[in-house]
């Protein structure tokens, strides 16, 4: 079966680069908290209208 080895591979590549953006996402709202409360409320904001 030559279609099943590509999709798999396919799924795995999408599953970690999402895993990675999602790394990235968290790492940058906690750089944005520590930086000032206003801007942490306006990033859990655009955070939950995101998701």
């Amino acid at each position: 079966m030559p279609q099943m080895a590509p999709l798999w591979w396919e799924l795995l590549f999408i599953t970690t680069l999402m895993m990675h953006t999602f790394t990235m996402m968290i790492m940058y709202f906690n750089k944005e908290n520590k930086m000032s409360s206003s801007k942490k409320n306006m990033s859990t904001t655009e955070k939950n209208l995101k998701w």
